[in-house]
This record gives C-alpha cells, structure tokens and sequence, in this order.
C-alpha cells in the first residue's frame, strides 16, 4: 500500500498509528481537515479482515466527516479513528481509555466519537483520559436516534423529488442493517405508514425491528434484490457496487451507511439505471449535527433539532444542482461540500 500517494491523493492532514500492548489496543486516527475548525468524527470498533482495509476505511471515513460537516454548515473539519479488534470484548474499559491517552496527545485536533461498534459507554471510558470527546450520556447521548431522524427526513426528499410528494403511507422500505440507527429508522418508516423488509447478520437484531414494526425478513443476500420503493442502507460501507447495483428493484437508495458507493462512477451507474441516489454523507449528518450542536457550540435541543429537519432542504439542493449541473447527485454533494469549505475558508481569511 502507497499510503503517502493515498493520502497526498484525499488530501489527509494526518494518520497516527496507536498500539498498546498491555490492553490489546490497536487503532488508526486518522484527520482528514481541520480547515474548518478540529475534525470531528466518530470511533469504529471491527475486526478488520487486514491492516490496509483498516486503513483505507479509516481514510474513506475521515474525509466523509470532513465534506459531511462542511454541507451541514457545521464549523468543524473531518476524522474518523478506528479500533481494529473484536468488539463484542467484553474488556473495554482498558481498551478505550488507550483510545482516550492517544487522542489526547493531538491536543484537540480530532474530536472522538461513537460509531459502529462503540457506544456512549465506550466513549466514557475515553472522556477519563481526554476531554476531547462528544456524544456522552447526559449530553447529547447515542447519536443514532438523529442520525435516523436525519435519514428520514433525507427520505422524505427523496420521495418529493422522485413521486412530487413525501408522504410515505405505503411505501416499501428494506433496510440493510438493524443496530442502532437501522431500528430507529425502522421505527419511524413504520410511523409513517411503510412496509418494511429488513436484514442483518445478527438475529437479535432483526427479530426485534420484526416483532416490534410487523418487518418482513430476508436474508442479508437477498436484500438487493427485493422489490421495493426505496433501499436504506444502514450497516457497512461499499455496498453500491458493480455486483449489487444490476440486482437493485428500487426508485431511491437513501440510508445511513457511511460510503456506500464503493467507487464514485457507481453514483453515474445509479443514474443511469433511473435510480435516485441520496448522498450519504448529506443524510446521515444527523447525529453529528446533534452532538456538535449541543455539546459544542452549546445550542438548545429546539434549536438543534431544527438543522437536523433542514437535511431534507439540504437534500433537495443536492437534487437541484445534479438537475441543473446534469450530473450525478454523489457529484452534487461533493460540490456543495467543496463550495462551502472555500466559503469557509474565505471567511476565516
């Protein structure tokens, strides 16, 4: 791996490797800007099949974080650390106040949060070692409920964009993914009036969303291929792909996963199948809004919670520059995003 062209290519600022022997402690933070102000992303937690996919993920993800914040108006840059382990260890406390000492040393450049695999509990572990933390219990809290309250606002543009109304009485929804986010999602596609069919490796999971929401249950495989109205995405990255695209039976793919397109000509393949595509950096910005919002800048939950429902705007000028600029909507999103950090960076000058 050519880590330094990697990097050089994303424009990365910064990857720090941590190892500590003593609590089997191994991780990558990396900063993709701090243009904005310090990056802030959150910790992932998985037992990665090799160190380079540890890598490139925690490379993909931190400068998701940094075009995410920046179309969210939020005035902080983009990163992303990443534990490489088993996260159903039952021995966090050792693992992730190692986590909070290494992200201390960068003295407030990277602002750690929870993520896939890590919980709020994890994340108070760290806050002993480092004051550089968000997203803790009597703060802000688990940021999945508005990070799902974000996508179903993203879906909601969705579906005005595509059928001329948001109104998703009768819709079909399947959900890749049923942790955290993917069940809160559930959970309001069912408020709304929509069907729902669902997946995911872990039983629990599923049977939950099942027996709480009345979901129909596939098979991870055969989620792409379902009929349906929309596809949400809500567990790993990489999933929009050469494979999966050609078995999509949807009109709109909007979810919660982070970099679902595996590479970015899969955003042009989506268009050209007639398949609306929602940026996932754009919807899924909810919980970063949230925790930033209130434990940061020091905003009230009203006034929070109102830019968490102005994804939905957000979203439909992602649609409108892709209409006007004839170009696919990942390629609007990074657009926007771009426009704003130089309206950003223009500003601090």
């Amino acid at each position: 791996m050519k880590i330094f062209e990697m990097i050089a290519r994303m424009g990365h600022e910064q990857v720090v490797f941590c190892s500590d022997p003593s609590s089997d402690y191994r991780s990558i933070i990396v900063i993709h800007s701090t243009a904005l102000g310090p990056a802030v992303g959150g910790t992932r937690f998985w037992n990665y099949s090799s160190e380079e996919e540890a890598v490139v993920d925690a490379l993909r993800l931190a400068r998701g974080m940094t075009y995410k914040n920046a179309v969210a108006g939020l005035p902080f840059g983009g990163g992303k650390s990443v534990i490489i382990g088993d996260n159903r260890t039952t021995d966090r406390e050792k693992i992730f106040r190692a986590h909070g000492r290494f992200i201390e040393t960068l003295g407030g450049r990277y602002i750690a949060g929870e993520d896939v695999g890590t919980s709020t509990t994890d994340i108070g572990y760290a806050s002993l070692e480092t004051r550089h933390v968000g997203g803790l219990e009597g703060k802000s809290g688990d940021p999945s409920i508005m990070t799902a309250h974000g996508v179903f606002h993203a879906i909601r543009a969705s579906a005005h964009h595509r059928w001329g109304s948001d109104d998703l009485s009768g819709m079909t929804i399947a959900i890749q993914g049923c942790g955290h986010v993917g069940y809160n999602l559930a959970k309001e596609m069912h408020r709304a009036g929509a069907k729902l069919i669902v997946t995911d490796i872990d039983d629990e999971s599923v049977n939950r969303v099942v027996t709480e929401f009345g979901a129909a249950r596939v098979e991870p495989e055969a989620i792409y291929g379902v009929e349906a109205d929309i596809f949400a995405p809500c567990a790993l990255g990489g999933i929009i792909n050469d494979e999966t695209i050609p078995q999509l039976k949807v009109e709109i793919v909007a979810g919660a996963a982070n970099n679902q397109l595996l590479e970015e000509r899969h955003g042009l393949m989506l268009e050209e199948r007639g398949i609306l595509y929602a940026p996932d950096y754009v919807a899924n910005a909810g919980g970063v809004i949230n925790g930033t919002c209130i434990e940061l800048l020091g905003w009230d939950a009203s006034r929070t919670h109102e830019k968490v429902r102005r994804i939905y705007d957000t979203m439909l000028e992602v649609f409108e520059v892709a209409r006007e600029s004839g170009i696919p909507t990942s390629e609007a999103a990074d657009r926007l995003a771009e426009r704003r950090l130089k309206e950003g960076l223009d500003g601090k000058g």
